[in-house]
């Protein structure tokens, strides 16, 4: 991995535990990100790895198992797909900014906390606690010990790569994953 910041290396667990540490991970990630003393090209680089390595896990592993065990539905899982992509998206912004002084890096940072903040409340009520309630202690484990190899086989290729994050919104923008039509506007 390309980033000094440590992003942790679990190898098991929960994997309502290791997801809701790297929502904190996220969180300590964009506090640093808006403090203008810290390294933040670091910092977005870490970001960005954690993001992907955190969402392809999840994509891959755990929104799988979850619909299969009836924990969420179809819906649910393709809505925290969309939201990856948007935070995809939003991460490529940062990432694409030379740099991390300007009143433009502040405002592709302050778009991605938006995308992130709003993702990471609605997968821990929609998606978590429903894994809680519908899904036994040992698929839990199981599903930990999937997501927490899949997110350190991520980190390992190096995923958070500008390259690679932009590969990633091209395909979700491919697979329709970015409509531009904001799904609050939609007339009920």
């Amino acid at each position: 991995m390309s980033t000094p910041i440590d992003l942790g290396r679990p190898v098991s667990g929960d994997v309502i535990d290791l997801i809701l540490e790297d929502h904190r991970r996220f969180e300590a990630l964009m506090r640093q990100l808006r403090d203008s003393t810290s390294d933040r090209d670091a910092v977005r680089k870490a970001l960005s790895a954690l993001h992907v390595a955190h969402a392809e896990a999840e994509e891959k592993h755990v929104y799988p198992q979850l619909r299969r065990k009836d924990a969420i539905t179809e819906h649910e899982a393709e809505h925290g797909e969309e939201e990856h992509a948007e935070g995809h998206e939003a991460m490529l912004k940062v990432l694409e900014l030379k740099g991390t002084d300007t009143q433009a890096f502040d405002d592709a940072v302050e778009e991605l906390a938006t995308a992130l903040n709003h993702h990471l409340t609605e997968e821990e009520l929609t998606i978590l606690n429903p894994a809680r309630e519908e899904v036994s202690e040992k698929v839990r484990a199981e599903l930990g010990e999937a997501f927490a190899t899949e997110r350190n086989k991520q980190l390992d290729a190096d995923c958070g790569r500008i390259d690679n994050v932009r590969r990633i919104v091209q395909e979700a923008e491919k697979e329709g994953l970015l409509d531009e039509d904001d799904e609050d506007d939609d007339e009920d």
